[in-house]
């Protein structure tokens, strides 16, 4: 990717904006290809992320403050990703018997049924996106985002 020829330009960029620039392009592309490989589903990408923490919960209940916690891109909107989520059967909400002001929030088997669908589309997604890179490639670059993690 010519992050110059993207960006229609012959002025040089500094380095650091170049990179920064760079990474914002791939998000981007990575965004856009994740979205496409998910559309057959009719999910986004934020709802797939909540059925796969569901999943994970492995029957266990989870609530909306679990899901805020555990996901890729926090946002204030879960309780409408989960309503969403409902709509579809892919969970269901229910209110805790020992404390009634607590909702649980759980994976139905149509949830579990279409998410290992959605998951084998991202594999494939995935394994076509970095076809062209080894492993030794990617060790490498996860230990580079390693250092550009911005939460620390």
């Amino acid at each position: 990717m010519d992050v110059n020829k993207i960006l229609k330009s012959n002025k040089p960029l500094a380095l650091e904006s170049k990179t920064i620039i760079h990474l914002m392009l791939v998000h981007q592309s990575i965004s856009e290809k994740t979205t496409e490989a998910l559309k057959p589903f009719d999910v986004s990408i934020q709802q797939f992320n909540v059925l796969r923490i569901l999943k994970g919960q492995n029957g266990k209940a989870a609530n909306l403050s679990t899901l805020n916690e555990r996901m890729v891109s926090k946002m204030s909107n879960t309780t409408r990703l989960v309503d969403k989520l409902i709509l579809k059967d892919f969970v269901k909400r229910t209110v805790c018997e020992e404390n009634r002001r607590k909702i649980e929030i759980f994976i139905t088997k149509k949830g579990k049924e279409e998410l290992l669908k959605m998951s084998n589309a991202m594999l494939a997604m995935e394994k076509e996106l970095l076809k062209d890179v080894n492993t030794e490639d990617l060790i490498t670059l996860n230990k580079l985002l390693d250092k550009l993690n911005t939460d620390k």
